[in-house]
């Protein structure tokens, strides 16, 4: 079941253009990564889908329902978190997240104090103490505490620390086990990696690449370490390796997925003595497209 779907969505800004023809689809119970560089159009899509901008062209749509004309009605079963959180100074973190909870028409008490004891947030001190990351923390537990179908997070983690990020995570895929869906825009692509189901790329307003993590994989390269009985020669020659570079007594360098069966029957004839394979990341995906300005691939990904 689709939750959240836009079609050829577009937006401009006089002869600027934010978005151009975006398409994107989450389903019931999925997370979906949303990833790109700054300036590639993830926060003006985010907020066409809140109903702060509208769109120009195309359509965006959430429960079915027009984000721009029934904005009122999604935000009953959304919960969104931005990337830099502001709340109001002189209300305590408890009162802050006790209003977003009635705002949704929740009451779970007993979620909301589980939260902030995993969080380690101290609910008692007024907003204008909070750093950054407490002010993240506030937002990320009266998102989660609330019952919502939807969770909307751009840059959810900015300003926490690796511990915390980890707790994070585990209520991201809490939410997912109980069916709920979710939109993680982020810049932390292991975070991406671990947590989501598919994930598309944004450059420049469109949408470059989408799909499941194995089937983005195809475009990126294999890590090769790789030590043999005689020297490895003329590796950097064959076809689909890349960053050839000597570590001792053994050659590191990168394979194309494609050519990796070609480059180990060549290695092979040398005698191995030891070989390490690390599989590629998101991370290489993501910079491969960004290094070679790749847009062979603009808006290949349909309906994501």
């Amino acid at each position: 079941m689709t939750i959240l779907e836009t079609k050829n969505l577009s937006k401009t800004f006089g002869k600027f253009s934010a978005l151009d023809g975006v398409n994107l689809n989450v389903n019931s119970g999925e997370v979906y990564g949303f990833i790109g560089p700054n300036g590639a159009g993830k926060s003006t899509t985010i907020r066409i889908l809140l109903g702060i901008l509208k769109a120009s062209k195309g359509e965006a749509k959430i429960f079915g329902l027009d984000a721009w004309k029934d904005a009122v009605e999604i935000h009953k079963r959304i919960a969104y978190v931005p990337g830099d959180v502001t709340l109001w100074p002189n209300l305590t973190g408890g009162e802050v997240i006790d209003l977003f909870m009635k705002l949704r028409g929740g009451s779970n008490t007993g979620k909301r104090e589980d939260l902030i004891e995993r969080f380690k947030l101290d609910p008692s001190k007024k907003c204008r103490t909070y750093s950054k990351g407490n002010r993240q923390k506030v937002a990320l537990v009266a998102a989660f505490a609330s019952n919502a179908d939807l969770y909307i997070l751009d840059e959810p983690t900015s300003g926490l620390d690796p511990l915390m990020e980890m707790i994070f995570q585990e209520c991201v895929m809490e939410a997912k086990l109980a069916g709920k869906s979710v939109l993680l825009s982020s810049h932390i692509l292991s975070e991406v990696e671990k947590l989501c189901d598919r994930v598309g790329i944004i450059r420049q307003g469109m949408i470059i690449e989408t799909g499941t993590l194995q089937e983005l994989r195809h475009l990126t390269r294999t890590h090769l370490l790789v030590e043999t009985k005689q020297p490895l020669v003329d590796i950097s020659s064959l076809k689909g390796v890349h960053e050839v570079e000597q570590k001792d007594a053994a050659v590191s360098f990168q394979v194309d997925a494609e050519e990796l069966a070609n480059v180990m029957k060549h290695v092979s004839g040398y005698g191995l003595i030891k070989l390490e394979s690390s599989p590629p990341t998101l991370e290489d995906l993501f910079m491969r497209h960004y290094d070679s300005g790749n847009t062979s691939n603009a808006g290949a990904g349909g309906e994501a």
